[in-house]
């Protein structure tokens, strides 16, 4: 092979690619992934029937879309699949250094079993709006505490670039995100499956950025945290997924939603230091930002159907957490759309917004970004198609009375 050919230059190329990726631990990975599902999978047969028996049981209201009593504690099977998962991830040489350099999966397992306990109560007896933001910003706290926070942020605007948070400073944001993200989710979780697909994508959306964030820095144990919980979250939501799409047999209820957004929470925040402190090459803007979008994506559907409940309900004069059948899905609904295409819509907008924003680790941005405006417009008209029939529909009717 002569030097300074195409074919030297094609081999080397191909040689730096594999050098790159040889640090990305993607078997070790999957296995975690797998044994999350497969645990929780198994696991929530098991929760279904503790539930009945302590009349941890979600009976049909009148803002309710199901029309029989269903138990829920779902969490409590999901946050089993998290400890068993993250106890595999520890015993894994491949693995095994990111918990020596970071508390993020450990903050984790801590964190996440005290807000599921939390959800277990409400899920049970009931908690007040107030006294579960409580318990939210006390799981966040020990997130904080554990090592999991916002310590470097980018501001693209007016020169200011990249700063470094001082202590207060990096607590109230890391605990204004994860409580945001904890409610987002509790607040979507109205149809079956819904919450556990959108985890489901959102996680993969995280771990597919993390897994390229590993493959630019040659399998960096900065980038291990990332990666580690949102595969476990993953294979989570997968595993429940079964048991509770439509028709559901078990809710996960506040014990798995708010599980599920702190979750989220940590792997973006896990993500977001290690990138401020290694950018790389002409796209160091968009890196630095990245962490931030991931945040947007993962809350953007969640957040608009909270804004509008606050927005509708402010104007009707009541207090903006009083429930009704007036979000997002629920307008789905009486459009013309099944429970079932419902559940796949917001899964397909979600996972527009969530995986284009994760696939600009692989490809340039603005190539990314107008695959994603061609999806978004299919969207749209998908979303909009039984109004599309309906006007059809009436048309055919004014026609046939004339």
């Amino acid at each position: 092979m002569q030097y300074g050919s195409p074919v030297f230059h094609a081999a080397e190329n191909l040689l730096a690619l594999n050098e790159r990726g040889a640090g990305v631990p993607l078997r070790e990975l999957a296995l975690v992934g797998l044994t999350a599902a497969i645990i929780t999978y198994f696991a929530t047969g098991w929760v279904r029937v503790l539930a009945r028996k302590l009349g941890a049981v979600a009976y049909p209201r009148e803002r309710d879309v199901h029309l029989e009593p269903i138990p829920r504690m779902g969490g409590l099977a999901m946050y089993v699949g998290v400890v068993a998962a993250v106890l595999l991830a520890s015993q894994l040489p491949a693995l095994t250094r990111g918990f020596v350099y970071s508390s993020g999966m450990p903050a984790v397992v801590v964190a996440g079993g005290l807000i599921m306990a939390i959800g277990l109560i409400d899920d049970r007896w009931g908690l007040d709006s107030l006294t579960k933001f409580a318990g939210q910003i006390t799981a966040a706290s020990v997130l904080v505490t554990m090592g999991v926070a916002w310590s470097v942020l980018y501001i693209p605007f007016g020169g200011v670039g990249t700063i470094v948070l001082d202590q207060v400073a990096s607590i109230l944001l890391t605990l204004a995100l994860t409580v945001s993200i904890v409610n987002a989710m509790n607040f979507i979780d109205g149809l079956d499956g819904l919450a556990a697909g959108l985890g489901l994508i959102t996680a993969s959306a995280i771990c597919i950025f993390s897994v390229g964030l590993l493959r630019d820095h040659g399998g960096d144990v900065l980038f291990y945290p990332p990666a580690v919980i949102s595969v476990v979250l993953a294979g989570v939501c997968l595993g429940f997924l079964p048991h509770n799409f439509h028709p559901a047999k078990i809710f996960m209820g506040d014990s798995g939603s708010m599980l599920i957004g702190l979750m989220l929470a940590a792997a973006s925040t896990t993500a977001a230091g290690p990138i401020s402190q290694t950018a790389y090459g002409v796209r160091d803007v968009f890196a630095l930002l990245s962490p931030f979008l991931l945040v947007v994506a993962v809350m953007f559907v969640p957040a608009l159907d909270a804004l509008l409940a606050i927005i509708r309900r402010t104007r009707a004069g009541v207090h903006f957490t009083t429930p009704d059948k007036m979000h997002l899905h629920h307008r789905l609904l009486q459009i013309g759309h099944s429970h079932r295409r419902v559940v796949l819509l917001v899964y397909m907008w979600v996972g527009i917004i969530a995986l284009g924003a994760a696939s600009t680790i692989f490809f340039d941005p603005r190539y990314t970004g107008a695959v994603m405006l061609a999806a978004i417009l299919v969207a749209i008209v998908v979303t909009v198609i039984p109004l599309l029939r309906r006007g059809d529909d009436e048309s055919e009717e004014m026609y046939d009375k004339k």
